[in-house]
């Protein structure tokens, strides 16, 4: 019992991380019906640049608000350069280019930071783990899905209370009826890929501060996928609730099925479980069909 109790609270913490991940896929598909396959490598250079200026000396919140202010602008950067100039294109033609990107974030990574795993140094959590009745929680996995929680709170209400967040909702809502009003496309497609930039970065920082940071942290940007298809492509509260159960499930498969079946399980359940949900769910919890009006 004490086993399950540590693995469920483990995995929801991770499962915190993945939702903040998760909110960048689901904000670029709702403004763009666009699958975002380069997430993964987003992922992965937010998360240098933080161990970058972390290496250098710079404090690790101040490493990660500088992380994100990089993230903006190469999420803005990213728009304008590659995907502008495709507002109207087809859609497969986009999730191609996003194929290309990935690619491009994933040699760009190799050619700066190389291969190797690199750790936090010093840890920035301290290894002595906390004690709550029966469960020891270690305070890395407590603080991160702290902090994705209150990251995820200031997108939320970011969404919900600004005029920015508020163009964005109307824009993924109805497009035409945005522009009548005078909200810019380009603008909001620009937003959305900053904004999932920055959620993208914070999330691969801290899930390098659990594993340590090496290429295969892009795998697991890519790993949130099934956590946005569960909850559905193009509802926020769904992204959260989907990254929290993938996270609790491949926490389950570790503890209780990595015995029988030795090797990748972990990663492999999530997919599996994915693809059966899709049988008797198509878009998800909370999720809606896309009707293009012509």
């Amino acid at each position: 019992m004490e086993l399950f109790l540590m693995t469920i609270t483990t995995g929801v913490m991770v499962g915190g991380i993945y939702a903040l991940v998760a909110l960048g896929w689901v904000l670029i598909y709702k403004c763009s019906g666009v699958l975002n396959l380069a997430m993964g490598e987003m992922t992965l250079i937010g998360a240098y640049v933080s161990l970058s200026f972390y290496s250098m000396g710079v404090p690790f919140l101040l490493a990660l608000a500088f992380s994100l202010v990089i993230g903006f602008v190469l999420g803005i950067l990213t728009e304008r350069i590659f995907l502008d100039k495709l507002i109207g294109e087809p859609v497969l033609t986009v999730i191609m280019v996003t194929v290309g990107l990935s690619f491009f974030f994933k040699g760009t990574v190799e050619f700066i930071w190389g291969t190797d795993t690199r750790v936090f140094s010093p840890p920035v959590f301290s290894i002595e783990p906390i004690h709550i009745g029966p469960l020891i929680i270690g305070q890395v996995y407590l603080w991160s899905f702290i902090a994705a929680i209150i990251l995820l709170i200031v997108f939320v209400c970011f969404f919900k209370y600004t005029r920015w967040g508020l163009a964005m909702q109307a824009t993924a809502d109805d497009e035409m009826a945005a522009l009548s009003v005078g909200v810019s496309a380009r603008f909001v497609y620009a937003a959305a890929w900053a904004i999932a930039f920055m959620a993208a970065g914070v999330g691969g920082t801290l899930l390098g501060n659990i594993n340590g940071l090496n290429i295969s942290v892009g795998y697991l940007g890519l790993l949130v996928l099934p956590a946005v298809v569960l909850g559905g492509l193009n509802s926020v509260p769904g992204a959260i609730v989907g990254g929290i159960i993938i996270g609790i499930l491949q926490n389950l498969c570790g503890a209780y099925l990595d015995r029988y079946f030795p090797g990748a399980v972990k990663e492999i359940a999530p997919f599996a479980f994915m693809a059966i949900f899709l049988l008797f769910k198509p878009y998800g919890l909370w999720g809606w069909e896309r009707i293009e009006r012509v």
